[in-house]
């Protein structure tokens, strides 16, 4: 690693606040490049808008097709745009060539979300486990679906970042910037059964002296991780047998939308999510449309294939 990169890694660590997978990931995405660099010796300062197009057409042919190459890519071009966007800052490089290309145009997809009685139905059936970590993945659950929650959040929640009385959890989000989410009242009664019995249970399991301070342990009694958060929400598909690609992701997608579709302004949702821009929290909107259009399609009569030219007034 170059005396530049360092420096503009421990920037986004201190500076900016990121959390170290996402440090790890612009390291990944920078790495990349300089590979690239040496392979045609090239030296960072010296890439001009012909190396950068050489370094997107190699990534294209290089990038898995049964993924999303284009997808990879334009998350890659923005990684190093703002890379040379410090490099610029520092002096390092008279100009930033990256913000002057143009990212590869993907197809943009909607998130995947699940119906309000899939949701209920697989809480319902949830609730029937009677296994020893039952109680821990009903509160997950519900709190995932009740706040919206990301994943990373979710594992980092502190027991003292959680007020029952006023039914709100004090979040640590992106860039570490806090914010107040409201939970729902059964939500509320899933946790505080988990906090009273199991919870106690699996802190007992720890041998350490200093007991974890987060609110979801693992059945070590230790701190869970994302990775392990995922590994329950698949175990919870087997137990439950209900396979729905089950994903933390997929449950904030989905009460957000559920949100909008109650009548919800879409700044609040805005807020709980803890999205930067209006414009991320957009997207809902045309999931909802799509819904619409679907459910129109499917419920009104009307003759199924028929143009409006074939159907004869009366």
């Amino acid at each position: 690693m170059n005396k530049p990169e360092a420096e503009y890694l421990e920037h986004l660590l201190i500076q900016k606040g990121y959390s170290k997978a996402t440090v790890s990931a612009y390291q990944r995405d920078i790495d990349c490049w300089h590979s690239f660099l040496l392979g045609e010796g090239i030296a960072f300062d010296d890439a001009d808008p012909k190396v950068i197009r050489n370094f997107m057409t190699s990534e294209l042919s290089r990038l898995p097709q049964n993924g999303n190459p284009k997808r990879t890519l334009a998350r890659r071009m923005s990684a190093l745009r703002g890379y040379y966007d410090f490099l610029y800052s520092q002096g390092y490089v008279r100009v930033n060539y990256f913000r002057t290309m143009k990212s590869p145009k993907q197809e943009k997809r909607l998130p995947k979300i699940l119906y309000v009685e899939e949701v209920l139905k697989l809480l319902e059936e949830n609730a029937k486990r009677e296994d020893e970590l039952a109680d821990r993945d009903q509160a997950i659950l519900e709190l995932l679906y009740a706040s919206g929650m990301r994943a990373s959040e979710l594992v980092n929640l502190k027991t003292l970042d959680i007020d029952f009385r006023s039914m709100t959890i004090r979040v640590l989000g992106k860039g570490r910037k806090e914010r107040l989410v409201p939970f729902s009242s059964v939500a509320a009664s899933a946790m505080k059964k988990y906090q009273l019995g199991l919870r106690q249970e699996l802190l007992h399991k720890n041998p350490s002296e200093r007991k974890p301070l987060e609110f979801f342990l693992n059945h070590h009694g230790q701190k869970l991780t994302v990775r392990g958060l995922e590994y329950i929400l698949k175990s919870v598909e087997e137990k439950t047998g209900m396979y729905l690609g089950l994903h933390p992701h997929e449950l904030r997608h989905s009460f957000a939308t559920h949100l909008l579709e109650n009548g919800a302004d879409l700044r609040m949702i805005q807020e709980m999510l803890g999205h930067q821009t209006i414009d991320t929290t957009q997207v809902y909107t045309h999931i909802t449309i799509k819904k619409l259009s679907e459910e129109y399609q499917e419920h009104f009569p009307q003759r199924r294939g028929a143009h409006p030219d074939d159907i004869k007034s009366e």
